[in-house]
């Protein structure tokens, strides 16, 4: 029997990242509503456009199964986003809900185009079943990046989901740039295979070929409980807010 989680931890662990954020003159604030979520990053210059995954146009989200997270600057100016949610999977796995589309549509046959598909040849995507919390549209303002907050920012998405969901998955689509630069290292995703995603969305004009990431739920679940503030400190470089970044 899995453990229960332990809300005092998981608060010690949130508060680690969010102090974190706080000293770069960060603000980090969450919300259920993504109607809001796509309203606000719809008027982000510089943002690309929110995947049909966390859009209600596209795949509603039900209540207590997303949520997104938005940090701003001291100016009040959008600096980070991140959302996640929450997939169902116990009667399949997430290769076959990527390639049904029903990982981007709610209603593939309404919603998608004719020449809509998606392939998934990473062999650990099949064995990814049960409660997966699916994160994405993660996006941090060009002159912040370089300064740890995407580690920041993925270790409060990585609390935030133990808490609501303690998931047997956690898993993202990044391209291959992700692993290069060292960013997956960041998000503390212990696994990584290529494939994960080979994606033509005709109408949305995305073209992807993604890499799968995931951490199993017991490994989230020692992420929380094992944190270091000490090694955090030490991983998040002390560069300035409004330094010139990659």
């Amino acid at each position: 029997m899995t453990s229960p989680t332990n809300p005092l931890q998981v608060s010690r662990f949130l508060q680690v990242y969010d102090d974190a954020a706080c000293q770069k003159g960060i603000k980090f604030s969450i919300g259920f509503d993504f109607r809001e979520y796509v309203s606000m990053t719809e008027a982000t210059p510089t943002k690309g456009r929110t995947y049909p995954n966390f859009r209600p146009d596209r795949s509603p989200i039900e209540l207590g199964e997303g949520y997104w997270i938005i940090g701003v600057d001291k100016n009040g100016e959008v600096a980070v986003t991140d959302a996640a949610r929450l997939y169902d999977l116990s009667c399949s796995n997430f290769a076959e809900h990527l390639q049904s589309l029903k990982a981007f549509y709610c209603n593939p046959a309404m919603h998608a185009h004719p020449e809509d598909r998606c392939t998934c040849t990473a062999p650990s995507a099949k064995k990814i079943t049960g409660k997966v919390a699916y994160h994405g549209d993660l996006w941090i303002r060009r002159d912040l990046r370089g300064q740890g907050l995407a580690k920041i920012t993925a270790g409060i998405a990585h609390g935030v989901s133990f808490a609501m969901w303690a998931p047997d998955f956690l898993c993202s689509l990044v391209g291959r740039f992700s692993l290069d630069k060292g960013l997956v290292a960041q998000y503390e995703m212990l696994h990584h295979e290529p494939g994960g995603s080979i994606l033509q969305l005709v109408e949305e004009n995305i073209v992807d070929d993604d890499w799968l990431i995931w951490l199993t739920g017991e490994e989230l679940r020692s992420q929380v409980e094992r944190h270091d503030r000490s090694n955090l400190m030490l991983a998040v470089p002390s560069s300035r807010v409004g330094a010139g970044g990659p």
